[in-house]
């Protein structure tokens, strides 16, 4: 198993009529979209649910992490919600932004 330490593993989703390649989130990060969700929650402004979906998305999706807020405020909201969805799912989060924790097994 120690051969697969630092693998990452990536999948495509579809983002506004294309696709981007997101990559699985590691414990550490998953345990850092918690915080995040957390922070998010209590703030209960849609500028902080933004900040949530831009922080997902610069976390996941290879290549975002250079994208500006700026940028990331030129993309359709709905797009926006429905990526980090997939990449929360993906990563074994599932939920929404706004969801709770892994669910138990």
């Amino acid at each position: 198993m120690k051969h697969l330490v630092g693998k990452v593993i990536t999948k495509k989703f579809p983002f506004m009529e294309d696709e981007v390649e997101v990559r699985k989130l590691s414990v550490k990060e998953v345990f850092e979209v918690q915080k995040l969700v957390q922070k998010s929650a209590k703030a209960k402004g849609e500028e902080a649910q933004l900040g949530l979906l831009r922080d997902v998305i610069k976390l996941a999706v290879i290549g975002a992490e250079q994208l500006s807020d700026e940028e990331f405020n030129g993309f359709p909201i709905a797009d926006l919600s429905s990526i980090t969805e997939d990449i929360l799912e993906f990563s074994g989060i599932g939920g929404t932004p706004a969801g709770n924790s892994p669910p138990k097994t």
